[in-house]
């Protein structure tokens, strides 16, 4: 038996006025899950603790049946990992964001956030900026690590975890004022931050930006601080040989911290402008190659979500249904693999929000062997009624690789 999770990152979202009250699973065109849900099962399943933070970081070790209760110790030591950042036991390490802030107001509390993400920028610009940082602030205590797209790592030798800081998507259109540093070391993050926005401003890569209609990427912002994660191996877990095929770092050091196949796949990005065909095609060829288990990541769902980008989000979902979930399925059949796939989100990301919420999500398990009919349906209203419910999210894998 082979086991395949694809996972839409902030697939799940609420009735959205102008798709008619339903969400972008109810309207999207995804015939290949609709097939899985009407030969398998469908539930809900919680991924975030209750007294958690409803991160991609503690959803997805979730969704990977590791209890985010145990395993998790911040978000950035895990992008750290996939970075090939050492760390060692009393470093801390945090998520440095290129962000767009507004430009009129003259002091830096005053501005507002306008983009997380600095529209997309692309990681060979980030890596010129992230150096004129390190330049900037870089010294034996501290220094800073060029990452993928906006997502960037700043390592701080016995640093502190005792501070206060806010994800940047969770605050898009407010003043940054109210949302400050506090605790340890707070005054020195928040200087950083205030500065890199003199140094980012008027560089050259943004000035580029700007003269061809992009955000620029003015400001750090720092949060996510988290230490060295120390996560079990997969294999000694569940028994099984797992890859993990992701375009972001959070996914990847998760898959290299529990000793998984970390698979890059030329052309992946994390938006909606991504190698679908080549995700597919590397999950069925690592198990053809006698991996069990593959976890495909897709994060397009998720971004459209903090752009509060209703078409495109609705859109993404197709893409996943239409150029992964559907070739997989046709390619495990046509090698006579018996299979089960996993379809899920990790956790919703509204439009109305545009951040992260932490609402049970719908899965569906679909078997190849033995195919049945159920007649269900895949999305968040549906799920409520099946009255399948596992209010641990980690103990879902454990179900779902018969474990």
């Amino acid at each position: 038996m082979k086991y395949i999770v694809i996972l839409g990152d902030g697939m799940a979202d609420e009735p959205i006025p102008s798709l008619q009250n339903k969400t972008p699973l109810e309207v999207a065109a995804k015939p290949a899950i609709d097939y899985l849900a009407s030969h398998g099962e469908v539930g809900l399943v919680n991924t975030i603790p209750a007294h958690m933070s409803p991160g991609s970081d503690t959803a997805n070790l979730s969704v990977m049946g590791y209890d985010p209760q145990v395993y998790y110790t911040g978000r950035s030591p895990l992008e750290a990992v996939s970075m090939g950042i050492h760390m060692e036991e009393t470093d801390i390490c945090f998520r440095c964001n290129l962000v767009t802030l507004t430009e009129e107001e003259p002091v830096y509390e005053e501005k507002r956030i306008l983009d997380h993400s600095a529209d997309e920028i692309t990681s060979e610009e980030a890596k010129v900026l992230i150096e004129a940082i390190q330049e900037a602030f870089g010294d034996e205590e501290i220094s800073f690590h060029p990452g993928v797209s906006y997502r960037h790592a700043l390592i701080w030798h016995h640093g502190s975890m005792q501070v206060t800081l806010t994800p940047p998507h969770d605050i898009l259109e407010r003043t940054v004022g109210g949302y400050m540093p506090k605790g340890d070391n707070s005054d020195r993050i928040h200087a950083m931050m205030a500065k890199s926005y003199e140094i980012l401003n008027n560089h050259p890569v943004n000035l580029d930006r700007a003269a061809r209609s992009l955000r620029k990427a003015n400001s750090l912002w720092i949060w996510g601080e988290g230490k060295k994660p120390q996560l079990p191996s997969f294999q000694e877990k569940y028994g099984m040989k797992g890859a993990m095929i992701s375009a972001v770092d959070l996914l990847k050091g998760i898959a290299i911290a529990a000793d998984m196949k970390s698979i890059d796949v030329e052309g992946a990005t994390g938006n909606i402008h991504t190698n679908y065909e080549g995700k597919a095609q590397a999950c069925v060829d690592v198990l053809k190659e006698g991996y069990d288990f593959v976890y495909v990541h897709i994060e397009a769902p998720d971004e459209c979500g903090h752009r509060g980008e209703t078409a495109n989000k609705v859109r993404s979902i197709e893409l996943l249904d239409q150029r992964i979930v559907k070739p997989i399925m046709q390619q495990m059949d046509d090698a006579g693999f018996e299979y089960k796939i996993m379809v899920l989100p990790d956790h919703p990301t509204p439009i109305a929000y545009r951040t992260h919420t932490r609402t049970p999500v719908p899965y569906l398990i679909y078997k190849s062997a033995g195919d049945t009919w159920t007649n269900h349906r895949y999305d968040e209203k549906y799920a409520k009624t099946t009255h399948r419910f596992f209010p641990e999210g980690h103990k879902l894998m454990d179900y779902f690789l018969d474990h």
